[in-house]
């Protein structure tokens, strides 16, 4: 998944999700806990792949995971295109009114717009990009 959208969240918590990602994503949405503060967003079957690594490992492991599964909510956009986050998941990202929806290989991210802008800049700025690129022979 690729691409980069800025959007605004409505005063009850609605977001518009692109129609391309929505394609990519099928009819529901798992959107949880990402990293570095951001909300990660899974098809169906990105989930399940997701699930399916994690049936591999010792549930001591997996356990460390709990507030992940229990912050995730399963979205179905309306039909206007757009999903309810749920509060809990509004606040671990910072997410008020301004934010950017972005493809991210496998998943789609949620970030608030201001943090977003902060990453891009270093990533770009830095050559951190450039060097992960050449890192991964690309």
């Amino acid at each position: 998944m690729t691409g980069h959208y800025a959007h605004t969240i409505d005063a009850k918590g609605r977001l518009f999700i692109p129609a391309k990602l929505r394609e990519e994503l099928g009819s529901t949405f798992h959107v949880t806990v990402g990293q570095n503060h951001c909300l990660s967003v899974y098809s169906d079957e990105s989930w399940a792949a997701f699930m399916d690594k994690l049936r591999t490992m010792n549930y001591s492991e997996v356990k460390r995971l709990r507030a992940m599964f229990a912050l995730t909510a399963d979205c179905e956009p309306d039909g206007q295109g757009r999903i309810l986050l749920p509060a809990k998941l509004r606040e671990y990202a910072g997410l008020e009114k301004d934010v950017v929806v972005i493809g991210s290989f496998d998943r789609v991210e949620i970030w608030n717009a201001a943090r977003w802008a902060e990453l891009e800049s270093a990533a770009l700025d830095t050559g951190d990009l450039e060097k992960a690129m050449e890192e991964l022979g690309l």
